[in-house]
Parts: C-alpha cells; sequence; structure tokens
C-alpha cells in the first residue's frame, strides 16, 4: 500500500511514538480506521531513565522499544519511518520526507525539545538531554572529559573537566545531579585512580528558590538535604547570563570554569510546519478545546507536551508530564471514534496520579496526593513504578538485572566511549545571541 493509497475506512494520522501517541495507537486498535503512525525513529524511548543512558548506568537499548514490534499485532496500523516537513491543514495532507500521506483525522504528539530561551550561544555549547542521541552525546562528552582531566598536570587545569553544572533544577536536572554525584562519590576513584573525587564538582543551578519546584514544600526540602548529603552544590535564586563553552556566567557576576554544562531549564513543544501562528500558545504549544482538539479546526488534535489547554483550572496549561500525555491519548483516541459515531466527544479531565523523583541509592521523593514520604521506600516505589512501565519484558529484565548489580557493586553499567563527541566551535557571526528569560 503507498502513502497515498486511499482506505475504506477513515484514515487516522498520528505524528509521534511517544507516550501520548502509542495511547492513541492502542485505543484506536480494532476499530473501524486506518491508523498511520509517523515517527523519525522506529523505536518508543522511555524518557524518563535517560539520565542513566548519559551516565552509564544503562546501556540505549535497554530504555528503547521497536515500535513495529509493539504494535505487530494491530492489523490497522501503518507505521511510517519519517520526518514530517509540512501540514496542509486545508487539503488534510501530512507531508513527509517519503512522500505525502492523507488523513481524515490528525494527532500531532510531537512532544518537546529544550528550551534555550533564544540563547543560541548557550544552545551551541550547553548539552541538552531529551533524546537518546543526546544522552549518548552526553555520556562521551563527561567520559571524554574525565579521560582529559588525568592528563592535565595541575589542579586548575584540571577544574573545567572536572566541573559539571547543570542548569535547571526541576526532576531532570535534580535526577541527573544525583547520578553524577554518585558517580563521583562511588566509582571515579574505582575507574580513574589518578583523579581525586574531592576535585569533581557538581552544581545545580535555578532561578527558583528550591529545588523540585511543583513538588509538595516536604519533598523539595529533602530532596535538597540529600542532594547536599551527596556533595551537590546548590546555587538557588541565580540565573545564568552566559556561557561559551569554558567559563558560564550568572547574573550578579558569579562564573564557573566548566567544560560540562547541561541545560535542562526548560521545555518547549515541537510543532511542525502549516500550523497557523495564532494557535500557538507560550511554550509553543498548540492551543486546544476541552477535548484536545486544536481550535480552529474540527479533525486535528494535540496532545501533550505540545499541547495547551488553557481553562480556568489550568491557565498555563497542564504540566509536561508522561501521565498527562497519556491520559490525552486515550482520551483523544475514544473521542475519534466517538466523533465516527457522531456521538458527543467526552471532555478531557487529568488524573493526577502524584509525582515521583529519585536523586539515588535509597533516596527518592514520592508526591501521592496527599501521602508524601521520602527516602528508602519511596525509592523502591520508583523503582517498581518504572520497572513496569518500560515496553518490553527484555528491557524490564535488563534494566532490573543492570540496577541489582548496581546496588550490590556500586560499581555498575559500562561507560564505554564508542564515539568521540566534538563540537565545533561557533561561528563568530553567530554569536550576537539574545540573553534567556
Amino acid at each position: 500500500m503507498s502513502n497515498t493509497d486511499l482506505s475504506k475506512f477513515p484514515v487516522v494520522v498520528i505524528i509521534g511514538g511517544g507516550f501520548g501517541g502509542i495511547q492513541v495507537v492502542k485505543q484506536l486498535a480494532d476499530k473501524p480506521v486506518e491508523v498511520v503512525l509517523i515517527d523519525k525513529h522506529n523505536y518508543h524511548t522511555f524518557q524518563p531513565l535517560l539520565y542513566q543512558v548519559a551516565t552509564g548506568s544503562l546501556e540505549a537499548e535497554s530504555i528503547a522499544f521497536s515500535l513495529r514490534k509493539n504494535f505487530d499485532s494491530q492489523k490497522n496500523l501503518r507505521f511510517r519511518n519519517t520526518e514530517v516537513t509540512h501540514i496542509d491543514t486545508d487539503n488534510n495532507v501530512v507531508e513527509t520526507t517519503i512522500g505525502s500521506i492523507k488523513y481524515d483525522y490528525l494527532v500531532i504528539a510531537t512532544g518537546s525539545t529544550t528550551n534555550f530561551f533564544g540563547n543560541k550561544e548557550i544552545e551551541h555549547y550547553a548539552m541538552p538531554m531529551k533524546s537518546i542521541p543526546e544522552a549518548l552525546n552526553l555520556r562521551y562528552l563527561v567520559l571524554q572529559n574525565l579521560e582529559e582531566a588525568i592528563l592535565k598536570p595541575s589542579k586548575e587545569e584540571r577544574a573545567p573537566f572536572l566541573s559539571f553544572v547543570l542548569v535547571g533544577a526541576g526532576p531532570t536536572g535534580v535526577e541527573l545531579a544525583g547520578a553524577l554525584a554518585e558517580l563521583r562519590n562511588h566509582v571515579l576513584n574505582k575507574d580513574y585512580p589518578e583523579l581525586s573525587k574531592e576535585e569533581m564538582k557538581v552544581y545545580l543551578v535555578d532561578f527558583l528558590p528550591k529545588v523540585l519546584g511543583p513538588f509538595s514544600d516536604e519533598g523539595s526540602k529533602a530532596a535538597q538535604d540529600f542532594l547536599t548529603g551527596m556533595g551537590v552544590e546548590l546555587l538557588l535564586n541565580v540565573k545564568v547570563d552566559s556561557y561559551d563553552g569554558h567559563e558560564i556566567k550568572f547574573e550578579g557576576g558569579k562564573s564557573i570554569l566548566t567544560k560540562n554544562v547541561i541545560w535542562s531549564a526548560g521545555v518547549m513543544g515541537v510543532i511542525p510546519e502549516g500550523i497557523a501562528k495564532e494557535g500557538i500558545e507560550r511554550g509553543n504549544r498548540i492551543r486546544v478545546d476541552n477535548i484536545c482538539r486544536m481550535v480552529g479546526s474540527n479533525n486535528i488534535f494535540a496532545i501533550g507536551d505540545v499541547a495547551a489547554m488553557i481553562t480556568d483550572e489550568t491557565p498555563k496549561g497542564h504540566p509536561g508530564v508522561a501521565q498527562v500525555a497519556i491520559q490525552m491519548g486515550e482520551t483523544t483516541g475514544k473521542n475519534i471514534i466517538r466523533l465516527l459515531r457522531a456521538e458527543q466527544p467526552v471532555p478531557f479531565k487529568y488524573n493526577d496520579k502524584g509525582s515521583l523523583a529519585t536523586i539515588g541509592r535509597n533516596k527518592a521523593i514520592a508526591d501521592l496526593g496527599k501521602i508524601k514520604f521520602q527516602g528508602f521506600f519511596a525509592w523502591l516505589i520508583w523503582m517498581f513504578v518504572h520497572l513496569i512501565s518500560l515496553m518490553g519484558g527484555r528491557n524490564r529484565v535488563i534494566v532490573f538485572i543492570n540496577w541489582v548489580a548496581s546496588y550490590l557493586t556500586y560499581n555498575g553499567g559500562s561507560r564505554l566511549i564508542i564515539r568521540n563527541f566534538k563540537r565545533e566551535e561557533l561561528h563568530q557571526k553567530d554569536e550576537q545571541v539574545s540573553k534567556p528569560d
């Protein structure tokens, strides 16, 4: 069947094989529709564990799962490994690098990418971590800089290679800071006996006065205590001014010489070309109504990080977490069938199941509604939830074995430099940049 073949059933095109897109596909299984799933990768990424790939605790394949294999029994699905170049909303056509695909209903589930707030210099030199390739780049940069530090004769020369600055103290920044601190405390002297762990510095920076801003005060305070106890230096109420690949500067005059700046200070939606600009909200998200349908359209939906459902209850939209995408995907899939049957669609209602974050061995935060606790039991819950949420039984077994080995030996994972990561210098003509908000 070609990309342009017309089906005897309505065609539902889903852009993005993330948490939300997968849920839409599941809801449309065995329904009288043809489903076309589009993604530039042929796998689903379990993003909550990207930080463990970045620090060498897990291999990339253990948090990825083939989209084709996941839906090999769903007869009404076609998968296309391609990139979307444009959406023709007037003619109901998605233009891709392999041709045009017509749709009756379109679901945009493209997720988000790192937001550098317009600062091209920081975007060039800082390391994002929103995909497996980016996590691997970060792993190779960290390991290469540790190898480089060994060759430097003085403490001053080693310092930039052994200083790690994480910008953004949300769950990603906190979890990665904890992982780097554990690498320093338990692994550095084993893998790199020439280096002193006292020389390796881990900084966590945020312009807010606390870490884990969306969490409860008790959870935030516990996370802060865990981090400082592990040797992470917190720079709160601090705003980044610039980073040129050698020195990160903060408003107020403070600066740190470093080759390692990791940026998790914000995200923005990934919107394909062709969506009207007037329908795009702050954070590069598509404005949707209460059934996740793009405002001004009757057959285009947006879900997850790329959607902005502005209501009195959610004046800034919903949080960019997996549960929002999953629940929006479930609702959207069911509502598409309701619309085809000329039935009334059901408004989306988010059920907040709580928030989890881990800081390291035996240390985690669990905010589960009115139930809030921290420490070892929260850590067990975090592991259980993430393990059962992984796609693929093989992946669950591999991750579990890796976690057990790391817990027992303090030295799990494989920190291999399979390929070198090299970043080109920023061209002089591109160095005129604006400051981040």
